[in-house]
């Protein structure tokens, strides 16, 4: 029969184990929540017009009023041409003009639209594609406030030696509530969150050489690179 010495420095190494679990697992949730809550303070929660120009306009689509506030930008000087990145493949010149009758001047002009980029990783390689080809040093990159911070990770990492200005939208649902009173809104802002981890920890890595998710092609197979279609050949 074992001793109740014996019991208990079993039983010892199996609470220390427990007692790490359970530690490891709150500090990490602490760890996690400080970091959501610094995520939040990056977003901005009112539309600011640049502080100075740019050769060029990025705007990344996706989001209520990202184009029609990159046009106003455009309009206003802020910027050579503006890339519409993520249009739809079937998505038309004509499309986009009839959204934005006030601005048709410029579609013919001044913009471009990139079709192969469906993420914002890709967003980021296709604005590194047409500002090189175009001599641009400066970019004005256009979004939503919370999908912002992770743009600008992906933009900084794919042309660290361009100059990025994020130029945030603001959406009415974002005005009119508090994103905590919003169940919709809470759950876009953590996967966001998470979203946002995940580019910041692959781009890191990627500065060491490891790759840990080689980057596809957001062409389809087998074609050439192509620059984006300019508006004014549709």
């Amino acid at each position: 029969m074992s001793s109740p010495t014996d019991e208990s420095s079993l039983r010892l190494p199996r609470g220390w184990l427990r007692a790490t679990i359970v530690s490891t697992v709150a500090l990490a949730f602490v760890g996690a929540a400080a970091g959501f809550v610094a995520f939040l303070s990056q977003l901005r929660g009112a539309e600011l017009a640049p502080d100075r120009k740019a050769d060029g306009i990025v705007v990344l689509t996706g989001g209520s009023s990202r184009v029609s506030d990159a046009m106003e930008l455009l309009a206003a000087g802020y910027g050579k041409r503006l890339l519409i990145s993520g249009v739809h493949p079937t998505s038309t010149v004509s499309d986009i003009s009839r959204t934005l009758p006030e601005n048709q001047s410029f579609m013919r002009c001044c913009v471009d639209l990139d079709r192969f980029a469906v993420s914002t990783r890709g967003n980021a390689a296709e604005a590194r594609r047409w500002a090189h080809e175009r001599g641009f040093k400066s970019l004005i990159v256009v979004t939503s406030n919370y999908h912002m911070p992770r743009a600008i990770v992906e933009f900084s990492h794919a042309m660290p030696d361009t100059t990025l200005i994020p130029f945030v939208v603001v959406g009415d649902k974002w005005r009119e509530e508090p994103w905590w009173t919003s169940g919709s809104t809470l759950r876009l802002l953590l996967s966001e969150y998470v979203k946002y981890i995940a580019a910041e920890l692959r781009t890191r890595l990627e500065d060491f050489g490891i790759d840990v998710a080689p980057e596809m092609s957001e062409q389809p197979a087998g074609a050439q690179p192509k620059r984006p279609a300019t508006a004014q050949a549709n």
